[in-house]
This record gives structure tokens, sequence and C-alpha cells, in this order.
């Protein structure tokens, strides 16, 4: 029994001395990589301040062009701002990924469970009615950080108003199949 916890105690010895000289060679692989590509590292930044932390310390990152940036473990993934527009980084659910490719190729999407998007930065603003519109609109509307979310029945949307100046919850795009659900999570800075 005294050898077994002698040998015990050395083991852990040994773990904890490798995981020291580990941890160092992890952070100047790290360091060596953002020297290389600063860019990359910022834009990941800028993508992951979409979320909460909780979501985020394990969401992938991927870039307009479908470029994965960073690996991720937990179904979420967070996209800086699209190309031409300075605010509007997003970390999205499977659902809201499925979401969001139907509407980059213009075609209908079949959400089949409930989905959850995040823009905690905000964004540069968007028609409320025409998901296509390129430029302001009369029903123009900057939003402040907000979480999205879609549903499998697009009927549910009815029970809620398209009223963004309410300081409520709001259905975006209404009567599309870009339908969602608009939920103010503070002001517009």
């Amino acid at each position: 029994m005294v050898l077994m916890d002698r040998w015990t105690r050395i083991g852990v010895v040994g773990l904890v001395l490798v995981a020291f000289a580990v941890s160092p060679a992890i952070a100047q692989e790290e360091q060596a990589a953002y020297a290389e590509e600063p860019e990359t590292y910022s834009v990941i930044e800028e993508a992951l301040g979409a979320g909460p932390e909780s979501i985020t310390a394990d969401a992938a990152v991927m870039d307009w062009e479908g470029n994965t940036l960073k690996e991720g473990t937990n179904g979420w993934t967070c996209m800086p701002p699209p190309p031409g527009i300075e605010s509007g980084p997003m970390c999205l659910d499977e659902p809201w990924m499925a979401w969001a490719q139907a509407y980059g190729a213009k075609t209908d999407v079949v959400i089949d469970k409930v989905g959850i998007g995040y823009m905690l930065k905000g964004d540069d603003g968007a028609s409320n009615t025409d998901p296509y519109a390129e430029g302001p609109t009369e029903d123009w509307v900057e939003t402040g950080p907000h979480l999205m979310i879609i549903v499998p029945d697009a009927t549910a949307y009815d029970a809620l108003s398209t009223d963004y100046t309410t300081g409520g919850p709001w259905v975006m795009w209404a009567g599309t199949p870009y339908a969602h659900i608009m939920v103010p999570l503070g002001d517009v800075e």
C-alpha cells in the first residue's frame, strides 16, 4: 500500500511538471500564430464579442466566405460583421446557421426547432420589412444589443407586434421566409 502511494505521488508530481512545461509552449505557439496573422485574431475577437462568454468560449468562428477561423465544439458559430458593415457581429446556433445560409442563397428556410442568435454589439441597421433592402428605408431600424429568435411555426409570429419603437420584442421581416423575433437587450450606442 505504501509503495502504491509513493508511485501515485510521483505520478502526480510528474503530471504537474509536464503541465508547467507544456503551458508556456502552448502560449508561445499562440503568440507566434498571433504575430503571423494579427488580422485574423482581431476578426476572431470581434466575432466572439457578439455573444456571452458561456457560449463563445467553445464556439466556432467563421468569416463571410465560409472559412473556419476557429474550431468550435458546442454547435455555435460566431461571425464578424458582414463585409462593408462596421457593426453587427453575431453568434448563431445551428437553426440560425441554416437560416443564414438560406438567407444568403435567397431560398426558403425550414426551421425545425427554436433557434437563438446573439448580436450583443448591435448592428448598423436594416429595414424592418424588406430583408434585402440595401440602404436606409422608411422603416430602417438600428438596434443595440439584442437576441434573435426563430421558431418552427411561423404563425407564432402573429402574436407579436412588428413595431420596433416600443422598446419590447418585435417581429422583423414579418410575412417573409426570414421572419424572426428581435429582443432588445440595451440601447443603441
